[in-house]
């Protein structure tokens, strides 16, 4: 209990001494705050864009999950068997057509749902208004698994008016707003490419991600009606799936592998003209993107902070060059070396936090500035704060000990007598 009392008088008297310091050399304490402001400044701004850029790319992607599969005439990365991104070789192969989709949701026996989709943009128009490069998506039965369809008014297409390719339309929030401002949108009739078309939902809005605005930016119709708003043969198309309950992800793309291979008549020795990509690729490429760019961050921040830790070295140096007469009479009261270290080394840590602090508060002033004017949800999470913190006092301790080991060293005649 003894031991517990002089560490914690210790500590009340060195932090004391520290806060002492720091008030009197104001101009001195501001000057070595700038630096280590600026270092975590520097390092935590870039985790937290990294962040939340990775939060919003995530989330954009969310709705997939981890056992979506999509047939497709481009792959997603480098194929095994060419080592590398051929597009040239990807470039020449034909593209995935509705007739294919339709044959493969009829031999899919592992999938609980075969889907279609191909996009295209095009304008789309109310009376005097107009939207120019909007993205048109046409989609088979079953798209419902792979698209956040949350309406905000309205209902989905039923099953026979996508069979049957009824001219109606989804519309994303923004292209509603663009179009019929504060009308009602239900009901009302468009020209997509020129083809009438009736509006039945309304989507509700996404927000902006570092993709775009998603769905908001969509209109969404029937697979057959599709046919006439855009040139399969030149759109963008898949088919995509889901494997059954307590069916491997792996088991059904052996089998789309199977299925798609016998539906174009490739012999064995054949390679195979279209790619197969799964959902957790995207998972596993976010990881190498995030973890490359957190690594970058580290090392910019990094270089800035060292700057802030050697403003700090210098300055606890010349704090400790002022400061040797009070460290003779110090010790010659019997004043113990690790107090001396103590004293130095907290008062540099302090310097640190009260920088380290000051720098946080400008992000997550920033972050809300940025949030309101940009759209972009810009967050500053308490593990971006945690780390600011942990750097802050891992700064202060590497900075202070050297200039701390010195003080306490010093012999006490010798301190007394300095000038």
């Amino acid at each position: 209990m003894s031991n517990v009392k002089v560490y914690g008088r210790l500590i009340k008297e060195g932090s004391s001494f520290a806060f002492s310091s720091l008030v009197v050399n104001r101009l001195r304490t501001l000057l070595s705050l700038l630096g280590i402001t600026i270092g975590i400044l520097a390092i935590i701004s870039v985790f937290t864009l990294v962040d939340s850029m990775e939060r919003s790319v995530r989330s954009s992607f969310e709705n997939l999950g981890d056992d979506a599969m999509f047939i497709q005439k481009m792959p997603w990365g480098p194929e095994p068997e060419d080592g590398e991104y051929a597009w040239w070789k990807y470039m020449n192969r034909p593209r995935i057509t509705y007739e294919e989709a339709k044959m493969m949701k009829q031999r899919m026996n592992s999938a609980r749902v075969v889907s279609f989709f191909a996009s295209a943009v095009r304008t789309v128009e109310y009376k005097n208004s107009s939207v120019d490069n909007v993205p048109i998506i046409a989609a088979a039965n079953g798209f419902e698994n792979f698209i956040a369809v949350d309406l905000e008014e309205g209902r989905r297409f039923s099953e026979s008016e996508i069979r049957l390719g009824k001219r109606l339309c989804i519309l994303g929030a923004d292209i509603a707003k663009n179009l019929f401002g504060l009308e009602g949108a239900l009901g009302k009739s468009i020209d997509i490419n020129g083809f009438r078309t009736t509006v039945v939902g309304v989507l509700q809005k996404e927000g902006e991600s570092i993709l775009g605005n998603g769905t908001d930016e969509w209109v969404i119709i029937p697979v057959g009606f599709g046919q006439n708003v855009m040139n399969f043969n030149r759109a963008e198309t898949q088919i995509t799936m889901r494997p059954k309950e307590f069916v491997s992800l792996e088991a059904m793309e052996n089998e789309a592998m199977m299925n798609m291979r016998a539906i174009r008549k490739l012999r064995p020795s054949e390679d195979k003209n279209f790619s197969v990509n799964k959902s957790s690729m995207l998972n596993q490429g976010l990881d190498e993107v995030f973890g490359i760019l957190t690594l970058v961050g580290l090392i910019i921040g990094g270089f800035s902070i060292l700057v802030g830790g050697f403003s700090i070295a210098n300055i606890m140096f010349v704090s400790v060059k002022e400061r040797t007469n009070i460290i003779g009479i110090q010790m010659a009261l019997g004043a113990r070396r690790s107090f001396i270290l103590f004293q130095f080394l907290l008062e540099s840590v302090i310097l640190c936090i009260l920088g380290g602090a000051v720098g946080l508060i400008l992000i997550y002033i920033a972050s809300l500035a940025a949030t309101h004017f940009t759209g972009f949800e810009l967050t500053l999470t308490l593990k971006n704060i945690g780390i600011g913190l942990g750097f802050s006092v891992a700064i202060g301790l590497i900075s202070g000990i050297i200039p701390a080991s010195t003080a306490a060293k010093m012999v006490p005649v010798d301190a007394i007598r300095s000038n």
